[in-house]
């Protein structure tokens, strides 16, 4: 379980980092659809980026997954989830428009957060000791 939710924050690195690219670039964006689907104005937005760093933590979550972190894992990954929930409402409420990437970013911490979870619950129900640091 621990290499599927590796690979996992590893999707979201690449995801980010196509982000990343899309908020560092000035050009026409590979994924700019139609009016309700442009990763431009997302990722040019000021909902982008805190204190002027463009947000992602993915590295952290596949350090976590590898290391058999469960409960620090899914620590970790409940707040980036609600993070991503709440971007997913400033693109739908506040920018009327949805980035493609973002969108398979939200995804993939759902899925990760879900696995997570169920990774420690297995762990614990199986009569497995976990660590107090796990």
């Amino acid at each position: 379980m621990r290499f599927v939710l590796a690979l996992l924050a590893f999707a979201g690195i690449i995801v980010s980092s196509l982000a990343l690219q899309v908020h560092y670039s000035t050009g026409t964006e590979p994924c700019s659809i139609n009016e309700r689907w442009d990763c431009g104005i997302v990722n040019h937005s000021s909902f982008a980026v805190i204190h002027g760093v463009p947000v992602a933590g993915y590295l952290l979550l596949a350090i976590l997954a590898l290391l058999r972190k469960r409960l620090f894992l899914l620590l970790a990954a409940l707040p980036a989830l609600a993070f991503a929930l709440y971007l997913s409402h400033i693109e739908r409420d506040v920018l009327e428009v949805w980035c493609l990437y973002c969108v398979i970013s939200q995804g993939i911490i759902a899925l990760l957060t879900l696995l997570s979870a169920i990774w420690l619950a297995l762990a614990k129900f199986s009569g497995r000791r976990i660590p107090k640091t796990a």
